[in-house]
């Protein structure tokens, strides 16, 4: 007799969104773009110690998401910005929850929502 609970697997369509997510500096990179950052540098800025290549890679990442749009600029010299897709536009409530979290855990004595009471 199994003492688990049958669960049903996680959709495919979370899996990818997770995927998307959960790599390293991705949901910074997502804030900075939510608070203004459309420039390489205002990213690097924003996000601290990201290494640039990583940052670049990221970058490309959620542009083929289609969460970022890469626009170059007809200028000298050239000039590359990010900006948030309707798609990117769509995290902004993700967003939001990861802060209101963060701040609800702020209050926790030990710092893990577990130790909270319902």
């Amino acid at each position: 007799m199994s003492r688990c609970r049958p669960c049903r697997p996680v959709p495919e369509e979370v899996r990818r969104a997770a995927g998307l997510l959960e790599r390293r500096w991705t949901v910074s990179i997502l804030w900075a773009s939510h608070e203004g950052a459309s420039r390489f540098n205002e990213f690097k800025q924003a996000v601290g110690e990201i290494p640039p290549r990583t940052l670049a890679q990221r970058l490309v990442d959620l542009e083929e998401a289609g969460v970022l749009e890469r626009r170059v600029i007809d200028a000298r010299p050239p000039r590359v910005e990010y900006l948030l897709t309707p798609r990117g536009r769509q995290l902004q409530s993700v967003l939001d929850a990861l802060a209101l979290y963060s701040r609800a855990d702020a209050g926790s004595p030990s710092g893990d929502p577990a130790s909270r009471n319902p």
